[in-house]
């Protein structure tokens, strides 16, 4: 088998092929290494047959949706599973097979109620239900302590304790362990009793994930996230930098109309000389009147160089295809010392 463990942070992903037929899956894939499973399948001359979720991620973004569209590959998810976009959903003790690969869906609930884990011969992968040293949280979105007391001690830790143990996280630089060493040296495992194991879940005071919101949200529904809408937008746009717009001030500068996006109060305390306050909430409502010619060339402008490039974007979609967006924002071009206007 060609197994290969990709670590993005502490959030780790799997891709797992047959060597005979070629024939591989992808584990808890995250959204910025896209480009690294692209790499890893030609490298090793192997075909995505199936991209899976052990479950509904709170703290990354899956790149389930992207990859599966990308590779003509069907998205797997248990069949509780919110994501609109899963093509195959699992039942506890389903099967996928691909070329000699033989992964067994466990139904294992309590971090969420979608949680599942994939058994092997020799492995388990156990996405956030088992951890190394711990267990999944149970205080996110459909978590519950009861089920997960269920998910472990009647599931994960009745397979053989020889069996490798693959999470779906770890920070601490940890590949593997084994149900043996979990059971034996695992602090959270130590609480057999039901009612001492769900008063410690519950008694956890553990901060929420830093994209706890967003990922929830994209995961959830198959929306984008804001850096997919800024990468989408910055690849339809051209960009001008601040010393190339610094010298095309003054003078006749009829040839292009350079916007100030932000709000009010922000345009008057300073803004690029010869600026026209637009902002960015008003711009669908106000482009007609304020931009009669559609072939004048325009620079949006705002304070991080973010909304510019969305801007500049539905500017090129609604017929200006002379937009381009300021690299950069006014924060940038303060701390440059170029001039500024009030």
């Amino acid at each position: 088998m060609i197994f290969e463990q990709i670590a993005t942070g502490g959030c780790q992903s799997y891709l797992l092929a047959c060597q005979d037929t070629q024939a591989a899956v992808l584990i808890d894939p995250e959204l910025s290494r896209i480009d690294l499973y692209r790499g890893l399948c030609a490298k090793h001359g192997v075909s995505i047959k199936y991209v899976i979720d052990t479950h509904t991620h709170a703290d990354h973004f899956s790149a389930s949706k992207e990859l599966g569209k990308a590779l003509g590959a069907p998205v797997v998810m248990h069949r509780l599973a919110p994501a609109p976009y899963a093509d195959l959903r699992l039942d506890d003790g389903d099967m996928l097979i691909a070329g000699g690969l033989r992964l067994k869906a466990l139904h294992t609930p309590g971090h969420t109620r979608d949680s599942m884990s994939l058994v092997m011969d020799d492995r388990v992968f156990t996405g956030d239900t088992l951890l190394i040293g711990g267990t999944g949280r149970t205080d996110l979105p459909t978590g519950d302590p009861h089920e997960l007391y269920d998910s472990l001690f009647e599931g994960l830790l009745r397979l053989p304790p020889e069996m490798l143990v693959f999470p779906a996280h770890d920070y601490k630089g940890r590949s593997h362990s084994t149900i043996g060493a979990e059971i034996e040296g695992n602090p959270r495992l130590q609480k057999t009793d039901r009612a001492e194991f769900v008063a410690m879940m519950q008694a956890l005071d553990l901060a929420a994930p830093t994209h706890l919101t967003e990922a929830l949200r994209t995961n959830m529904s198959g929306g984008k996230t804001v850096a997919q809408l800024l990468s989408e937008a910055a690849a339809k746009v051209p960009f001008m930098s601040m010393a190339e717009l610094n010298e095309r001030l003054g003078g006749n500068r009829r040839d292009l109309v350079i916007l100030d996006l932000r709000e009010k109060d922000a345009f008057e305390a300073g803004h690029v000389p010869g600026a026209r306050h637009l902002p960015r909430g008003q711009l669908e409502l106000r482009v007609n009147s304020e931009l009669p010619d559609p072939t004048v060339r325009i620079l949006t402008y705002c304070e991080f160089g973010k909304i510019s490039t969305l801007a500049a974007a539905t500017l090129r979609e609604l017929g200006y295809g002379r937009a381009v967006a300021l690299d950069g924002g006014m924060t940038a071009w303060r701390e440059a010392e170029f001039p500024l206007e009030r």
